[in-house]
């Protein structure tokens, strides 16, 4: 043999061996292949059910949000009530606001006035005159009913 017969030897050895591994590489690919089919075949039937529970699940939603629509139209009428009555209390109360600072602003000119012309005196006496002459019926009162008895 001389070295040209001895060199196509030794690449065909070669050969034979990338052979090999390339089948087992190959097989191993049509494995994965194979897997793949398999789970491309059972797609279809994966994606049917998973559609019809996301129909169920848009119907479900459809009608949950058809109720709360019909429960919140319900609930409107008492909501315009109580914003009427919200709406009302404001008004009073700022009528009493404005009639309560109206108190205030001449009852607050009355006591100047007194201040400034010295009505004191009068006034305190006109409160205790008052005052004697209810203590005075009072006792009027009690001193007949204690005759009638």
């Amino acid at each position: 043999m001389d070295y040209l017969g001895i060199g196509v030897l030794i690449i065909g050895i070669a050969f034979a061996i990338v052979s090999i591994f390339l089948i087992k590489a190959l097989n191993n690919l049509a494995n994965v292949l194979g897997g793949v089919r398999k789970t491309v075949d059972q797609l279809p039937d994966q994606l049917d059910s998973v559609m019809k529970e996301t129909s169920n699940v848009l119907h479900n939603s459809n009608d949950t949000l058809a109720d709360v629509n019909e429960k919140i139209r319900a609930l409107s009428p008492l909501f315009y009530i109580v914003g009427d009555i919200g709406e009302s209390s404001r008004k009073l109360t700022s009528s009493l606001v404005d009639m309560t600072y109206s108190v205030k602003q001449s009852t607050h000119e009355g006591e100047q006035k007194i201040n400034e012309e010295g009505w004191r005196g009068i006034y305190g006496a006109l409160a205790l005159s008052y005052y004697l002459m209810q203590k005075r019926k009072a006792l009027k009162s009690v001193q007949l009913e204690s005759q009638t008895r």
